[in-house]
């Protein structure tokens, strides 16, 4: 079962959307946080600017 759920997320809409990371520094702390979204290939670079 869970072969078949992985292979219907190959097809189609699946992979028009990407995991995206970005890395950002923390006001408060000072330190850097990693910031994660799940974004439509058409706005990653939207995401990045």
């Amino acid at each position: 079962m869970a072969k078949k759920a992985v292979a219907s997320l190959q097809k189609g809409e699946g992979r028009s959307f990407s995991k995206v990371i970005k890395m950002v520094k923390s006001s408060v702390t000072g330190s850097y946080v990693f910031q994660e979204e799940i974004v439509h290939n058409d706005k990653v670079k939207e995401f990045f600017a």
